[in-house]
């Protein structure tokens, strides 16, 4: 990289976000793993019994068991401001944001850890306010956090509050998605875009215009769970944080054959959020959502997904938006309102830092 120092870009899931974590941590880290850059790494549960030193009767028929599953393992921090916006505090989002990046890989959160950086003259009333919401959201998705660590410093030297999680999940191999992106698979979302980035803004900046918009963060397990256990038909996964939408999808054709064409008609975004959009001069498809799921899915079942989706209360809105093209190869474009076409390229920087 040739910037010396870090910007405050580096942290907003667009390009400078891509080049730091490629250009500078992967050479030092890459394994196995790490290597595919998704929400959580897959280890073959055989691995870890491999590497037990001591082997009881129980742990040889728990390997035998394990052979069939991955374990997920992903972590995240949590620097939002403010701690607290319409929809949410960054308690409820760490833990939804640590059980969706395992629930976007097919596997089932089970363990969370949580560790804490807390300013001095943080209120413990405030306090008391996040771990309720982690307590509440952790149960709601049957999760345990099991471990943790707090550390305090000066006044000035962090944001009242930083959390960062990791968690462990378990995926069927059954749940695998192997079968490749074609043309003619659909691209689905499972509502409204930007409701968490509109929400955090609004809050930061004291913003009242019209209907107050709250933050979509939600767990998306139950409802992922229900479309694996329905269909084999997901080839793809991911939550559309930093970056939003766009971000998500350019990473997806990067590199490939295929590119995915949207149907701006076809993307659900509230007119509270559009509205803003419009005022300050943002694109809903950049916005940061935390409760949102993006499919790939093949057309024969994708139908059937949506339908399945919208039984849940976060998939109410669920839809198609797009679908996988042959051409232009590695790019993301939509057909406008218009009728006309334009690139939707990934940003450089998010339109909005410090969302999570």
């Amino acid at each position: 990289m040739k910037n010396d120092t870090i910007l405050l870009a580096h942290g907003s899931g667009g390009k400078l976000s891509r080049k730091l974590i490629t250009e500078l941590f992967m050479p030092h880290f890459t394994n196995e793993y790490i290597s595919p850059l998704a929400d959580a790494a897959l280890i073959d549960g055989s691995d870890l019994w491999r590497h037990c030193e001591e082997r009881s009767d129980a742990a040889i028929s728990s390997s035998a068991v394990m052979t069939n599953k991955k374990l997920a393992f992903t972590t995240d921090s949590f620097v939002v401001k403010p701690i607290f916006f319409p929809g949410g505090d960054i308690g409820k989002l760490a833990v939804c944001g640590t059980t969706n990046d395992l629930a976007v890989m097919g596997a089932k959160p089970l363990y969370l850890s949580c560790g804490f950086v807390l300013e001095e003259g943080l209120l413990i009333d405030e306090l008391h306010r996040i771990l309720d919401s982690m307590a509440a959201e952790a149960e709601k998705n049957g999760v345990k956090i099991v471990t943790g660590d707090t550390k305090v410093v000066e006044k000035g030297s962090a944001d009242k509050i930083f959390i960062n999680t990791a968690g462990i999940g378990i995926r069927d191999n059954n749940r695998s998605f192997n079968e490749k992106i074609k043309p003619g698979d659909k691209v689905i979302i499972n509502g409204t875009l930007g409701d968490h980035g509109i929400a955090v803004l609004s809050a930061r900046e004291n913003l009242a215009i019209g209907t107050p918009v709250l933050s979509d963060c939600a767990s998306l397990w139950h409802m992922i769970d229900e479309v694996l256990e329905s269909s084999n038909g997901v080839k793809f996964m991911r939550d559309p944080t930093r970056g939003g939408l766009a971000t998500v999808l350019n990473e997806i054709v990067h590199g490939e054959n295929f590119g995915i064409l949207l149907h701006e008609d076809s993307i659900p975004v509230k007119e509270e959020v559009n509205a803003i959009c419009e005022l300050l001069g943002f694109d809903p498809l950049y916005l940061a959502n935390e409760g949102k799921v993006v499919l790939i899915a093949s057309e024969k079942e994708a139908g059937k997904i949506v339908s399945i989706m919208k039984k849940n209360e976060i998939g109410k809105d669920s839809r198609i938006i797009g679908e996988v093209a042959a051409s232009p190869a590695g790019k993301v474009f939509m057909k406008t309102g218009i009728g006309g076409t334009r690139i939707v390229d990934m940003m450089i920087a998010d339109q909005l830092p410090r969302i999570c």
